[in-house]
């Protein structure tokens, strides 16, 4: 969690009665100098923050997160990520996210951007191992790929500030994105399209960007026609806040099997619950048992390591096909992201007909080999 980054202040673990109107101060301060452009003031407003922000609760967090959210573009790049990390310590603890979400999002845009120009760069300039933002030295980065010839010195720059920033902005934009609402509108305003690219075109590098990936992935509100071939029949579900095809599984056990829909073994109450709400504890592991095989309506195979978002639209619904197990499967129950709470729910059968109808045009699964080529 971000918060765990943002120590306490004074070695006090617990807040004193006066440390709101302190931090209330203390952000006044950081406004006050970003406005008048003090950049001594504005340095010496943001170490008091710091130390004020690390035992605020939950009351003092929600007053201060969107007034910081809204100073990030106003602030040098590198207290720029500092402060958005600050921003997502603050949603944690009951911030409103939609009104800090915009900047923190934004500023991720930059700063993959920048750590893709960084990455192009240094393969240009000989490869090699990539520079370790906690180790080594930005200035002897920005050395090694500046090229006035073919990129210039402010390309350099925002190169080096992405790379060495990239794992500040994505704990703030991880903390803002476990809210639905966050990833709704970052969806409906084609910022999720843009991340995604982003980040698919960083690929596995330095970073670790596989959380972020899932939650800018997860479906909200979003309706799951799902066919069963053996029984004929098919169902019209809902999603909400999926982070994985595990999960999913899990669930459609669950609703269709547990609510006598479908014959079969249903999913232990507890794996159920550790796919919706529950956190696991680590004192045990609790084992979860695939009833079906997952099938896209071309036949391709739905892997379980996927999200649901990889589930085909056809007709206007995500449609999902359920086959035969070609192999029994296992997992360890719960979410992939422990922060989101997942839902899905039956809103209705469809008539025999419809789904004999849907069914006939969903072609078969792909045979075993071919599934795995």
């Amino acid at each position: 969690m971000v918060s765990d980054r943002i120590p306490p202040h004074d070695g006090s673990p617990d807040p004193s009665d006066r440390q709101q109107p302190a931090l209330d101060r203390a952000t006044a301060e950081l406004e006050a100098a970003v406005a008048a452009g003090d950049d001594e003031q504005v340095a010496a407003a943001f170490q008091r923050l710091g130390g004020l922000l690390g035992p605020a609760g939950e009351a003092e967090s929600a007053a201060v997160g969107p007034r910081l959210a809204a100073l990030l573009p106003e602030l040098p790049p590198f207290p720029r990520a500092r402060l958005a990390m600050m921003v997502g310590a603050c949603v944690e603890r009951g911030a409103d996210p939609v009104a800090c979400a915009g900047q923190v999002l934004a500023g991720l845009r930059g700063a993959l951007s920048g750590a893709l120009l960084l990455v192009e760069r240094w393969a240009e300039t000989g490869g090699g191992d990539l520079p370790d933002p906690d180790e080594d030295d930005p200035a002897l980065a920005h050395a090694r790929i500046e090229d006035p010839d073919r990129l210039a010195e402010w390309h350099a720059h925002r190169a080096v500030i992405g790379w060495w920033t990239l794992h500040l902005w994505q704990m703030a934009s991880f903390a803002v994105c476990t809210h639905a609402a966050v990833r709704t509108a970052a969806r409906a305003d084609g910022v999720t399209d843009v991340l995604l690219e982003l980040i698919d075109r960083y690929g596995e590098g330095q970073h670790d960007l596989k959380g972020l990936t899932h939650l800018a992935k997860t479906l909200d509100d979003e309706p799951l026609l799902v066919l069963d071939r053996p029984s004929g029949t098919g169902y019209l579900l809902r999603m909400d806040g999926l982070t994985d095809n595990f999960q999913l599984h899990t669930l459609l056990a669950d609703v269709l099997i547990g609510g006598g829909h479908l014959p079969g073994s249903p999913p232990d109450p507890e794996a159920v619950a550790l796919s919706r709400t529950e956190e696991l504890d680590g004192r045990r592991r609790v084992t979860a048992y695939g009833s079906f095989n997952l099938v896209a309506p071309d036949g391709t195979w739905i892997w379980n390591e996927g999200t649901p978002s990889d589930i085909p639209v056809v007709d206007g619904f995500r449609t999902l096909v359920l086959e035969p197990q070609a192999y029994e499967r296992s997992w360890s129950a719960g979410r992939y992201i422990q922060q989101v709470p997942g839902d899905l729910r039956l809103e209705r059968v469809l008539a025999p007909a419809e789904a004999v109808d849907r069914l006939a045009r969903a072609a078969r699964a792909l045979p075993f080999e071919e599934a795995f080529r």
